[in-house]
């Protein structure tokens, strides 16, 4: 049976609230400025007492748990650690999976479809029974279901959706940004010390990229390396660097996308033991305020930021990655 996806196509405006991927950010146009890259210390700091040793999860498919047909190959024995494995193995040349979560919220991906591989997607969303549906391309908008299986989930890891790499934010031990994470937090000694620093250095350091953000395609999959090597990037790859520097580190972290103000936007929030999630405005030195939205820092004049932000409400989450 045939049917259409709907909002599959890219977005960047509140007419495309079904995508979940953004396609562009907009500041204000008055308070756009250019912040010049960080100087790099003439001294190295001294080590913190915190270990900074990266540790990546890697994610496996042992098989354990296996649903599969002619189209797809499902494998969810990690399930309860807060990720599926997929691999699509029909084939037509454009496919379409969708995670239907226990909240309401569905979450669309482009699967691969030219190579057979398997992929990482999280269970984000806590407990209860998620349906994993697989489409494949008729024409046009319209796709055909080919396969679908639930999976009821409890979470053994609380936090390992967001640990583990997934295809939004993917990442190992062979990582620059892993690297460049554990160089970040040397000085550090304590978990809120690393994210301060991490998220400095990329305020300070990327640049957002306007030409990217005028053509890039719904569906982009940022490359964190190539935006640390480039120091560019939209607000999903500014998303994606932080959030692979700080669960590298071992701090559960979010990449939140929604809305700020009209504007279709990624950022993200993160877990510190002793405080819980810290999201909208975090309080670095007990005098400034910043935001956890590393695009719009960086591209923003302070008291715009300031202005902008208020009391948080202008953000409000529609997925989470």
């Amino acid at each position: 049976m045939g049917f259409i996806i709907a909002g599959i196509s890219a977005c960047g405006s509140p007419n495309a609230e079904e995508s979940s991927a953004p396609v562009k950010t907009s500041v204000p146009a008055s308070s756009a400025e250019t912040i010049p890259e960080a100087q790099e210390p003439t001294e190295p700091k001294p080590k913190g007492s915190r270990d900074n040793t990266p540790e990546c999860l890697v994610p496996t498919a042992p098989g354990t748990v296996v649903y599969e047909n002619e189209f797809t190959h499902l494998d969810a024995s990690n399930a309860s650690s807060g990720y599926v494995v997929v691999r699509y193995t029909g084939s037509s040349p454009k496919v379409k999976l969708q995670i239907a979560a226990p909240t309401g919220i569905t979450y669309t991906y482009n699967l691969s479809s030219t190579v057979q591989q398997d992929e990482v997607f999280p269970l984000q969303c806590g407990d209860g029974e998620y349906m994993i549906n697989v489409f494949e391309n008729i024409e046009g908008t319209q796709y055909s279901m080919v396969f679908t299986q639930p999976i009821q989930l409890t979470l053994t890891e609380e936090f390992g959706p967001f640990l583990y790499p997934n295809q939004y934010v993917t990442f190992d031990s062979s990582s620059q940004a892993v690297a460049k994470g554990a160089e970040l937090a040397f000085p550090c000694n304590n978990d809120l010390e690393v994210v301060s620093e991490v998220y400095n250095y990329i305020i300070n350091t990327i640049s957002y990229d306007y030409g990217e953000a005028e053509t890039v395609q719904s569906g982009y999959i940022p490359l964190v390396d190539e935006v640390l090597a480039t120091k560019t990037g939209i607000c999903l790859d500014y998303a994606a660097l932080m959030v692979t520097m700080l669960r590298s580190q071992r701090i559960p972290t979010r990449m939140e996308i929604g809305y700020a103000g009209t504007a279709y936007h990624a950022w993200l929030s993160t877990y510190i033991k002793d405080i819980g999630w810290v999201n909208g405005m975090i309080e670095f030195d007990g005098k400034d305020w910043s935001l956890m939205d590393p695009t719009f820092a960086s591209n923003t004049k302070e008291e715009a930021l300031k202005e902008f932000i208020g009391d948080g409400k202008n953000y409000q989450v529609k997925y989470i990655y």
